[in-house]
């Protein structure tokens, strides 16, 4: 591996090989999303938590100072919304020279195995992967699935994130899964997992946290289940105990009730 790329990725994975990376990105097909219509106030009190953001050019210009900030990774995908008829129906919306610019760490984009934008999304990344060899940029693929959540099953997700990985990317975000070492197992590049929806239970989450870790997973990209907790600071930490410290689910809640006791 390149000494640039290698570089760059240590800058997202941490010397113990697990992560923590915060994503706000949702705006860019969901709008102000609950507790991120005001990004600068959700960001700033989680940043000394998180070991990235992933993140709009946008919202990264306007919201995250340039002197206080963590390694970024970039959404360069977009194009669709809540409103539209597909959300599977993206592009490229950043240039890599944009990436250079604002000297990010990785770039991140979504593909859409199994839907009518599959063959598009694809060769969107395959394109990507290029440039970001050439410059020694590392392309996080994201396994979206749109509104089609039935299709986060271990066959589904370990197909996707395994095309990913052939098709160059360096790191694969997808989604926790009953039998997760299928997932992980069958993918060559790192895994993380991203959250989804918001679940019933604080414990919930530290459970999948743990479980896929576990199971082979280097970290997390949650956003949602940590920024719209009623006490962000407090998951984060216990989130971040499971990651880092091998925090098991139990005492991963201890860590949140102590927390947001605070």
């Amino acid at each position: 591996m390149d000494w640039g790329m290698a570089n760059r990725l240590s800058r997202i994975i941490q010397k113990n090989g697990h992560t923590l990376v915060m994503p706000v990105d949702h705006g860019y097909f969901q709008g102000p999303t609950r507790n991120l219509e005001e990004p600068r106030k959700t960001i700033s009190p989680l940043l000394p938590y998180s070991d990235a953001l992933f993140i709009t050019r946008g919202v990264l210009r306007s919201c995250v100072d340039p002197d206080n900030a963590k390694p970024i990774i970039l959404r360069v995908s977009g194009g669709s919304s809540m409103v539209g008829k597909d959300l599977a129906n993206e592009g490229i919306i950043t240039s890599m020279e944009e990436a250079i610019r604002l000297n990010v760490s990785a770039v991140g984009i979504s593909i859409f195995v199994g839907t009518d934008y599959e063959k598009e999304s694809l060769l969107n990344l395959a394109k990507l992967a290029n440039e970001g060899e050439r410059y020694g940029i590392p392309v996080m693929a994201v396994t979206a699935v749109g509104k089609e959540l039935e299709k986060r099953d271990a066959r589904y997700l370990a197909l996707a994130s395994r095309i990913a990985a052939e098709l160059g990317a360096r790191v694969v975000k997808t989604y926790w899964c009953e039998n997760f070492e299928k997932v992980a197992g069958g993918c060559p590049v790192p895994v993380i997992m991203a959250g989804g929806p918001r679940v019933d239970t604080e414990l919930e989450v530290f459970n999948f946290i743990y479980d896929g870790i576990q199971k082979g997973a280097i970290g997390v990209n949650l956003g949602r289940n940590i920024w719209q907790n009623a006490f962000p600071i407090a998951m984060i930490k216990a989130i971040r105990a499971i990651i880092h410290e091998n925090a098991t689910p139990n005492k991963a809640q201890e860590i949140y009730d102590h927390e947001k006791g605070k």
